[in-house]
């Protein structure tokens, strides 16, 4: 139960953070950001790559697109987005759910740099009709996160 986790994981570390539920669809950028009422960048999307043997998460602003060289360049080696079932036996978490709470096994978390241009962001939280609202500095103190630069510019990736 993904979504349990998720709160279950912030009523301990940040009883201050809200599970929003919905009653239609966040899965994907464009849904969340209708829902939300704000630009799709404030979306806070959560890939889940394979570089070699390591899986990891990185949290990215939802109009960004992965930079194949600057991931490779900080992640040491070619990433790969994993296949949906992979991503939900690894994460417990569904796609268009995923987010850097709640994790059904422990992974490192990296997030993108391009998040620094929102005072507030919103990740899924664990379903696809959920969210929370929370500053990428705070996601980023809570989850252990490592910032990288691993996107292209915004102008860029449209």
């Amino acid at each position: 139960m993904s979504l349990a986790d998720v709160k279950a994981e912030l009523a301990r570390i940040a009883p201050d953070i809200a599970v929003l539920e919905h009653p239609s669809s966040t899965a994907t950028v464009a849904l969340a950001a209708q829902v939300h009422g704000v630009e799709p960048g404030q979306i806070a999307k959560t890939l889940s790559l394979r570089v070699g043997e390591r899986v990891l998460l990185v949290v990215v602003r939802g109009d960004a697109r992965l930079d194949n060289r600057k991931a490779r360049a900080a992640f040491g080696g070619k990433a790969r987005m994993l296949g949906g079932e992979e991503v939900e036996a690894i994460t417990g978490h569904p796609v268009g759910g995923v987010c850097p709470f709640g994790l059904a096994s422990p992974l490192p978390v990296h997030c993108d740099v391009s998040l620094r241009a929102f005072d507030v962001v919103v990740p899924a939280a664990g379903a696809t009709n959920s969210s929370l609202w929370i500053s990428p500095a705070r996601m980023a103190e809570l989850t252990g996160a490592q910032w990288v630069d691993v996107c292209q510019e915004p102008q860029a990736a449209s």
